[in-house]
């Protein structure tokens, strides 16, 4: 059933099969004969029939209900047909009216029309006349009321695209072959600010901007259709007014043309058959944020997050220029290669969030430090590279490497720390030290780490020497892996002596290396290879085993429990399996743990205080015992010594040469003895070599000495000759005497 509504009222549905409601007609006439014959020619004709004899009768049932047709006779004996249709206009009700009458007159006919009767017919009318004009009738009625009902549909179907259009997210518009805009939607006033009416007949180029209006030019006159219509063109497009405060906004045009099977954007022209173009239809979405956020992920993949600088990636990129002009003019550049000295220092006593604070603070300075057109870049952790192009000569590198210097001379402050640091600083020219981006910054890195050998704190230019000894650090650390292999590492031991008796009490390990082809090697001349590449972990691992298959040895042997001093590096203290691993060699080769000492040095306890502090413990739990190094020749606090389980404490050989006078007076030597008696800790001397040092030192209080006076470093073999060679003896009550010193101590 089809529903049709006419100047608001529901109009009658016409049938279209079974279940339709059937129109509904009024029958008016005051003769009933005529009535009677009326109702009778329309009943089986599909109507639904009502009938009324009077005027009053018939107001009556308009007032009631609702008809489609009225058949109304004029002459009525109550109410005459004029004055009911006069009536029906009143109240609005929407129901045609055939009007039938038996006046002859035209005046009447008039009055029924202009009171909007659809059709006069005069009695008597023939029967097919009458069928014909209420038929004619239902059917204008039916069209009227589907034309209503298609013209609310397209009025709906308009507010919807209107909606949908004025509610979407980009901006839709059309223009004109002319490029002027015959249609925008609200987005452009929202994202804009102009609205509708100030665009509506303007050329798109009054929002371009003016550098992509080239490009513009093809988006703005797309005339082509399907895939081959632009897309994806980005353009800049102007704001107005507090909308530009946020700068110019970028939009991603979608612009296609339509075909003429689709909204006619191509209207066909029957003179030269062929679809003449008459506009432009686009989509502009506004990718602002996305550009934004494009730059911000660029910028990141090119710049340290920490320091705001360059990174490496973008370095190259600046260095590759600055080298493609320097060869085009003919001019020197300066590759800088910077690393901070003492930063883990700080990196480890203040924490990495301190630190991080002082590479912020470092790059500020280094920046001050630079020319417009140089680039410093941060390279990672503490190390910078610096290009400085269009040098005058090697005395502008210079310069500026002095400046850095100066700049970082200066404290720095680290929420109420005050930290200093210096810098080791490597410098290459272009040409003459490489002419390729990586040649240029290794020859650098090479060039800084000879000022780091040579002491830091300074800058030196790079020289073809230092590649030979930077080849020989990489084939003494081939080598020195080969050497773990091949079982080429061996301990030397220097024993320690009481001086009154002339007995050994102890000794202290020393590695030494038994190169192919140099000899016989000390430990200063590789570990520190080893501790800047790693392999102070393996070769630990291995000194340990070492010395505990050595201490069986000269234990069976001599039949003298000797104590032993190991020396430990940082490193290997930091490793959180060094416990166990002691522990499973001692048990593994039968070694008492009191036969054996761990030295540290001071340095230890600043690097991770807390943990040193557990990993000692452990050992002293396990009956191993403590000394420490080097005391007062690093960064010295007494409290130290409290905090941490300390046994021994050695004078370093660095106070102990000092001594030339046995009756001279030597404060430092006298002041850590006095330490060392008030805390009650074993005392041993390091680095004696003549009778005046050991008098001075038993003269005041020092019995335990080692030095080249007695004995130097020996091999195991030599070792325990010489223990052979005395009395058989037990170890001293105090159970103190063997070391396990930091890297110092193992270069000695």
């Amino acid at each position: 059933m089809n529903e049709y509504r006419v100047n608001g009222d529901p109009a009658l549905s016409i049938a279209h099969g079974e279940g339709a409601q059937l129109p509904r007609l009024l029958l008016v006439d005051d003769e009933p004969r005529l009535l009677a014959s009326l109702y009778e020619l329309l009943r089986d004709r599909g109507y639904d029939l009502t009938t009324a004899s009077s005027g009053s009768e018939a107001i009556a049932h308009l007032s009631r209900s609702r008809f489609d047709l009225v058949l109304l006779d004029l002459r009525l004996p109550d109410i005459g047909g004029h004055e009911i249709m006069d009536f029906m206009n009143e109240r609005a009700v929407g129901s045609d009216v055939i009007v039938m009458s038996g006046e002859v007159g035209i005046d009447a006919a008039i009055g029924a029309l202009k009171r909007g009767a659809y059709d006069y017919l005069r009695k008597p009318y023939s029967r097919e006349e009458l069928l014909k004009t209420v038929g004619n009738a239902l059917e204008q009625r039916r069209l009227a009321s589907s034309n209503v009902l298609m013209a609310q549909q397209l009025e709906n179907s308009e507010k919807m695209y209107r909606y949908l259009v004025d509610s979407s997210p980009d901006i839709i518009y059309t223009l004109n072959h002319e490029g002027r805009f015959t249609f925008v939607n609200d987005r452009a006033y929202q994202l804009l600010g102009f609205s509708r009416d100030e665009l509506i007949g303007k050329h798109y180029s009054i929002l371009v901007h003016d550098e992509d209006l080239e490009r513009a030019r093809y988006v703005f006159n797309e005339r082509r259709v399907d895939e081959r219509a632009s897309r994806n063109v980005e353009l800049r497009l102007k704001c107005r007014g507090a909308k530009s405060n946020s700068g110019d906004r970028t939009f991603n045009n979608t612009l296609m043309t339509i075909s003429l099977n689709s909204i006619g954007m191509h209207v066909p022209d029957s003179e030269v058959q062929k679809l003449e173009f008459f506009g432009t239809y686009g989509v502009a979405r506004d990718i602002t944020d996305r550009k934004r956020a494009e730059e911000v992920i660029s910028y990141q993949a090119y710049h340290d997050i920490l320091t705001d600088l360059p990174n490496r990636i973008l370095f190259k990129d600046r260095l590759g220029l600055a080298v493609i002009q320097a060869k085009r003019k003919l001019t020197e550049l300066a590759v800088m290669f910077i690393d901070l000295d003492r930063f883990k220092l700080v990196n480890d006593t203040l924490g990495h969030v301190k630190g991080d604070e002082l590479l912020q603070q470092v790059a500020v300075r280094l920046k001050d430090c630079l020319r417009k057109g140089d680039t410093l870049a941060r390279q990672g952790g503490d190390e910078f590279t610096i290009v400085l192009p269009e040098l005058r000569d090697r005395d502008d590198a210079r310069i500026i490497a002095d400046k850095f210097l100066e700049s970082l001379h200066r404290p720095f402050d680290l929420d109420g720390h005050e930290v200093h640091i210096s810098a080791s600083i490597g410098i290459a020219i272009y040409p003459g030290d490489g002419e390729s981006i990586d040649e240029l910054l290794r020859h650098a890195d090479i060039a800084m780490y000879q000022v780091k050998a040579l002491g830091k704190n300074g800058h030196s230019f790079y020289h073809d020497s230092m590649l030979d000894v930077s080849h020989q650090k990489i084939a003494l650390e081939q080598a020195l892996r080969r050497a773990l292999e091949h079982n080429e590492l061996e301990m030397y031991y220097q024993p320690q002596i009481d001086s009154t008796s002339g007995r050994i009490v102890g000794a202290e390990a020393l590695m030494r290396w038994n190169h192919p082809t140099r000899g016989l090697l000390s430990a200063g001349e590789f570990l520190p290879f080893a501790e800047e590449n790693g392999l102070m972990l393996p070769i630990s691992d291995w000194m340990i085993g070492a010395l505990c298959r050595d201490m069986l040895q000269w234990n069976l042997a001599s039949g003298q429990a000797v104590r032993l001093s190991l020396n430990l590096s940082p490193q290997y203290l930091d490793r959180g399996d060094f416990f166990e691993k002691m522990r499973g060699a001692l048990v593994r080769y039968g070694i008492s743990p009191g036969q054996i000492e761990v030295e540290i040095t001071e340095n230890i306890c600043i690097r991770n205080p807390q943990y040193a502090i557990e990993q000692l413990n452990k050992l002293c739990q396990l009956g191993v015992s403590v000394a420490i190094d080097d005391f007062g020749t690093g960064y010295s606090s007494l409290s130290y010594l409290h905090r941490f389980p300390i046994h021994t404490m050695k004078i370093d050989q660095s106070f102990v040469k000092e001594i030339h006078d046995p009756d001279g007076h030597y404060p430092v030597i006298l002041a850590i003895i006095s330490i060392a008696r008030g805390l009650n800790l074993h005392l041993v001397a390091e680095g004696v070599e003549t009778e005046t040092q050991a008098n001075y030192l038993r003269a005041n209080g020092c019995e335990t000495m080692q030095g080249y006076l007695f004995h130097r470093p020996i091999s195991l073999s030599s070792f325990i000759g010489v223990l052979r060679a005395q009395a058989p003896a037990t170890l001293p009550a105090s159970g103190h005497g063997a070391v396990f010193p930091a890297p110092r101590a193992l270069r000695a």
